[in-house]
């Protein structure tokens, strides 16, 4: 039922910058050295109905840098200004391979580790805890003995970057996974925790130990073995080793890119809480705590240090191929290195949108002789994007997850929702579609598999021309979550696959078959005030919370 209008003064009346901050500062002080693990399950649905920031700001298009796509150099000229704004890396075409399963990307994963020399990086949001995982520990683990066997200085070095609320999550978890290679090797070992500065004081309180990743995460998936480097949206568990279909590419020999990377990683970890051997968490000295220390700050010194990283190597790749300023460049090279790499960064919590602004500009640029495919397995297109699909010419493919292949599907509680909340938002997407009459432009599709999974983010962009930009974009259409909430990396390059076999096309007749239509039990029109109203669990007001608790226990 739709909540009184009383309600609705009542939460607008609460909610203001000022009692935020007042609250938030009070909360701080109370609560800053107590760690409840209460709260209440219906905020996990607060990110994923909460509406978008305004749209970002986009790139300022350099003079002279749209060149003509027909022309021999259009595709150099045409995207020459990334490389005034982030790094651009060349890199031989075959040296990238895409990996299509996720059995493949775990063999990968282990291979390269029994191998590796110098460096094993691995960043992901969690380490699960089954027999797979534990293969992989056990994988580390004879890495870093074999090189002590066989040196009086160990050159290996292992450095994992894994979110804190995720990885400590229950008694049993990425922590203790990782626990003894920590005590056994704590000089070639790090194991470095990122704890969102926007989980603190009250809200910190409130959220159970379940959602509280849906407030932030450290969702950057990187995984690194000397000089090469997979780059996915799988994280270490089980499941994304055996059936939930992701994306995986390797990147094989690529030094300056897996540099990069390894510098990312790294100024990632120096920001967040250290794991020590007796399980306990500190900061590095001098670093400002993420959520007793003040808000502010920590942001400020931890966007310092990520785009240090970022400035250098986009200063460093600037002087090693000056020519790329140069109109008179021509196209790609066709000698070895014919492939440019253009890794973005997306750190909204610390203030950093680069993925957005360029991610926008692309969008804006694809004309009527366009298309664009995007899929994502969970379909939640920010406000912005949403008006660039709608209003653009390009055509447009979106693949997204059938409620069966929902990560959620079938879990207990308010976690089950989620899938239906999914359909919903693809249901009200589409019919706008139908409004405005661009069904021959905008079309849908649902992936479904027997017993999978689907996890894939990712798009690939087509001009009218021959020459195809692919993008391999972790968070483009993952939904609000991962573009405002997370820490994420992205990487711009020339490929994607797709499995036609596993698509369905979504019509009109989708919506009410009996398989979808039942997930709509209280997503409906005159549940639309609940909804809207949990969008307000961000403001770190109490008396917010309080409200959004009792509309969601009416409504549902």
């Amino acid at each position: 039922m739709a909540a009184p209008m009383s309600w609705r003064r009542l939460v607008h009346s609460v909610y203001s910058p000022a009692i935020a901050g007042v609250f938030t500062r009070i909360s701080d002080r109370l609560f800053r050295a107590r760690d409840r693990r209460g709260g209440s399950s219906v905020l996990l649905l607060a990110p994923l109905l909460a509406e978008a920031d305004p749209a970002p700001r986009c790139v300022t298009r350099p003079a002279g840098s749209a060149g003509d796509q027909g022309s021999a150099d259009g595709l150099c000229s045409r995207f020459r200004w990334m490389a005034e704004h982030v790094p651009a890396f060349r890199v031989p075409g075959t040296h990238i391979h895409i990996l299509t399963s996720p059995d493949q990307f775990y063999q990968a994963m282990k291979a390269r580790i029994k191998t590796a020399k110098r460096r094993v990086v691995m960043a992901s949001l969690y380490l699960g805890t089954g027999q797979l995982e534990q293969e992989l520990v056990d994988c580390i683990e004879d890495a870093l003995q074999h090189s002590q066997d066989h040196s009086h200085s160990p050159d290996l070095k292992v450095s994992i970057l894994l979110d804190y609320t995720r990885g400590s999550r229950g008694q049993i978890n990425s922590r203790t996974m990782l626990l003894p290679l920590l005590q056994r090797f704590t000089s070639q070992m790090r194991v470095s925790l990122y704890h969102t500065p926007d989980l603190r004081g009250l809200l910190r309180l409130l959220v159970p130990q379940r959602f509280n990743e849906t407030i932030g995460v450290q969702h950057i998936k990187v995984y690194l073995f000397d000089d090469s480097i997979i780059i996915s949206g799988a994280n270490l568990s089980d499941s994304y080793f055996t059936n939930r279909q992701d994306r995986y590419v390797l990147l094989e020999n690529c030094r300056e890119v897996a540099d990069f990377f390894y510098d990312l990683v790294e100024a990632v970890g120096d920001v967040s809480l250290q794991l020590q051997p007796d399980d306990t968490v500190n900061m590095l000295d001098g670093m400002v705590h993420p959520y007793k220390g003040n808000r502010q700050e920590f942001s400020a010194v931890a966007r310092q240090r990520i785009m240090e990283v970022v400035s250098t190597a986009h200063t460093r790749q600037r002087l090693l191929n000056p020519s790329e300023d140069s109109e008179d460049d021509g196209g790609m090279s066709e000698g070895e290195e014919d492939t440019w790499v253009f890794p973005l960064v997306q750190m909204k919590p610390l203030g950093i949108q680069v993925d957005e602004q360029v991610t926008q500009r692309l969008l804006t640029d694809a004309g009527p002789d366009s298309t664009v495919f995007l899929t994502s397995g969970y379909f939640n297109l920010t406000q912005a994007y949403m008006r660039l699909v709608l209003g653009a010419g390009a055509n447009y493919r979106i693949l997204t997850a059938s409620p069966e292949v929902n990560g959620f599907f079938g879990a207990k509680g308010v976690a089950g929702a989620i899938p239906a909340a999914y359909v919903h938002i693809a249901r009200q997407f589409y019919n706008r579609v139908c409004q405005l009459g661009q069904q021959e432009r905008v079309h849908l599709h649902e992936y479904h598999r027997n017993q999978w999974t689907f996890h894939a983010k990712g798009g690939k962009l087509v001009f009218g021309s021959s020459r195809t930009l692919r993008l391999k974009v972790e968070g483009l259409c993952g939904g609000r979550p991962a573009p405002e909430r997370a820490l994420g990396n992205l990487l711009l390059r020339l490929h994607l696959s797709h499995k036609p076999s596993s698509v369905t096309h979504i019509s009109g007749q989708t919506w009410w078959s009996q398989e979808v239509n039942p997930c709509f039990c209280f997503f409906n029109s005159s549940s639309r005030s609940c909804i809207s109203f949990t969008l307000l669990v961000y403001t770190l007001t109490p008396g917010v919370i309080l409200i959004i608790l009792w509309i969601s226990t009416c409504c549902m």
